[in-house]
């Protein structure tokens, strides 16, 4: 295999495997790790430490519907280099995923093909990048919209490997009769998926299994940030507010994310009330007016650092 300049090539034993590395500056490298459960290779954006000198946690974060390949995900969208750029942590954002729900799919889709999210995330990947990156074992994670249910469906499935979860402007429940006909209508209309194919037709467990307010019990014990604004205008969509390139229309964003974030409310404060009847700690940041769209997840990541840096620094 050729490689480009200022590209580094391992061989990596185990599950995944480390195909090349580009790294575009000393802070920003691209990794791409080959996963035998879908059979590619996939790409991780990553932004290194302030100083690596020693080894540093890792904080995955995961983008939403899109999977980050349409435009709208963490780099291009928000100022995410610039907040990281004196922390020390490893920030790593997979590309991909478009309507998988990260997780593992039972059976190959024909539009949206093979989704093995999970076990890439949770088994193949974290070896290679600990080994890549210098990393000290110490994990958090976070995303949004889609992703935020997922991020915390993860750390169920996975128990042990994430330390603090964030979860942006998302629905924890997927096993209620209106959460899973959202689910079923978004990867039909907007990506022709079946979710036949990936947890199975309703009444199966799996919908179930995969339920973080269902299974809420197995986030004891994790650093736990939940935001969402109420999906009423706020500040960032005020007519002189600046918006980052590639955001839809103003309108759009009033209308339909004020009606999405709306609803992922609803689903934020049932959460709430959940974990709170377990006596389960976390940290919500809720009732501030906003819509479903990139300037209130930047802001939003900026009010989970504490809960994440703590995971991370623990």
């Amino acid at each position: 295999m050729l490689l480009a300049p200022n590209t580094v090539a391992f061989a990596q034993p185990g599950t995944g495997s480390l195909d090349h590395i580009d790294k575009t500056t000393d802070r920003r490298w691209d990794v791409f790790v080959y996963s035998p459960s879908m059979v590619k290779v996939i790409q991780l954006q990553v932004l290194r430490p302030a100083d690596s000198s020693v080894p540093r946690p890792i904080l995955y974060m995961l983008n939403g519907a899109g999977g980050g390949e349409d435009g709208a995900n963490w780099l291009r969208q928000t100022d995410m280099p610039e907040f990281f750029a004196d922390k020390n942590v490893n920030v790593v954002i997979p590309v991909g995923g478009y309507l998988s729900y990260y997780t593992d799919w039972e059976r190959d889709d024909p539009n949206l093909g093979r989704n093995k999210w999970q076990t890439f995330l949770t088994e193949e990947l974290p070896p290679v990048l600990d080994e890549a990156l210098g990393a000290n074992g110490v994990n958090a994670i976070g995303g949004l919209s889609m992703s935020a249910g997922s991020v915390l469906d993860l750390a169920i499935q996975a128990p042990g490997l994430y330390r603090g979860v964030a979860s942006y402007s998302g629905c924890a429940q997927t096993s209620d009769p209106m959460a899973r006909n959202f689910i079923r209508a978004l990867v039909a209309v907007r990506g022709k998926g079946n979710t036949d194919n990936m947890w199975g037709p309703d009444g199966d467990p799996r919908w179930v299994e995969h339920d973080p307010y269902v299974n809420a019990e197995k986030l004891r014990g994790l650093e736990l940030f939940v935001s969402n604004a109420t999906g009423l205008p706020g500040p960032h969509e005020m007519p002189n507010a600046l918006r980052p390139a590639g955001a839809p229309p103003l309108q759009d964003q009033i209308v339909v994310g004020g009606v999405i974030e709306a609803v992922s409310n609803g689903c934020a404060i049932r959460l709430q009330d959940r974990l709170d009847e377990l006596g389960i700690p976390a940290e919500f940041d809720l009732g501030y007016a906003g819509t479903h769209s990139w300037l209130y997840w930047q802001d939003a990541l900026r009010s989970s650092w504490p809960t994440l840096e703590r995971a991370l620094d623990s």
